[in-house]
């Protein structure tokens, strides 16, 4: 029986071969959108892992009021709510200022760049693991990573119910937005940053954001000379401190 003959990109190719159609090019983009869209909301569906933190009733319930909240527009091009890292009675808790794409996807806060920055500081002040937490005042990432206020007014109440559930001995902000938010009149924080201050019944001390010695050469040694201080502060006893 003759061969049949197919022709594909002008090549001669024989019935015994497969013929393989071309690709439209726009059906190709269509189905990689679709699939990633896709991916994207069965992310969202399964939502964060099991919140760290207290294992109370009173604390999943915060957690779940903060997953489902619509208080701001930033819900709805979240990935995850970024709530919490850290441990269920930590001594000391980091407060940042808003997530970033990795916090975004990972639903925890500090797991990016400036993240392993705070981490390395971390493991020189000598935290065990469990002693600390990690929150932000903004739980839902921002665009293009730019701090919004409003958000952060918005998310105050979830703040400060997870500070009290938390009821850390001291507090450490992270940036210029975490310290004039929990403490209006502060100095601006390049004056702020590693002197220690109190914000009501409670010790705090102010860090440059981890981000500023990523970006920032200028402020790299500041940072490492600061975080110093901190270690030094948090040797001391809490009645001790300012």
């Amino acid at each position: 029986m003759a061969t049949e003959k197919l022709f594909l990109r002008g090549r001669s190719v024989g019935s015994a071969e497969p013929l393989l159609p071309r690709r439209d090019p726009k059906i190709v983009a269509a189905r990689t959108i679709g699939a990633t869209a896709r991916a994207i909301e069965r992310t969202r569906r399964r939502g964060a892992a099991e919140p760290e933190g207290p294992p109370t009733p009173a604390w999943r319930r915060l957690a779940e009021e903060a997953k489902a909240c619509r208080r701001c527009p930033l819900h709805m091009s979240r990935t995850h709510v970024v709530f919490y890292r850290g441990g269920p009675a930590p001594s000391v808790v980091f407060v940042g200022e808003a997530p970033g794409r990795e916090e975004d996807l990972s639903g925890r806060p500090f797991v990016g760049r400036a993240g392993k920055r705070l981490d390395e500081a971390l493991g020189r002040l000598g935290l065990a693991d469990g002693s600390y937490g990690i929150v932000n005042l903004v739980k839902c990432r921002p665009p293009e990573n730019r701090f919004d206020r409003a958000a952060a007014l918005a998310c105050r109440s979830i703040l400060d119910r997870q500070l009290e559930l938390l009821a850390p001995e001291r507090l450490v902000t992270l940036g210029a937005h975490a310290l004039r938010l929990l403490d209006p009149d502060a100095p601006p924080i390049v004056q702020a940053a590693g002197t220690p201050r109190r914000l009501g019944a409670r010790p705090l001390f102010p860090l440059l954001h981890p981000a500023a010695a990523l970006h920032a050469p200028r402020y790299r040694a500041r940072w490492e000379a600061d975080v110093g201080r901190l270690a030094e502060w948090l040797r001391e006893r809490p009645g001790e401190t300012l």
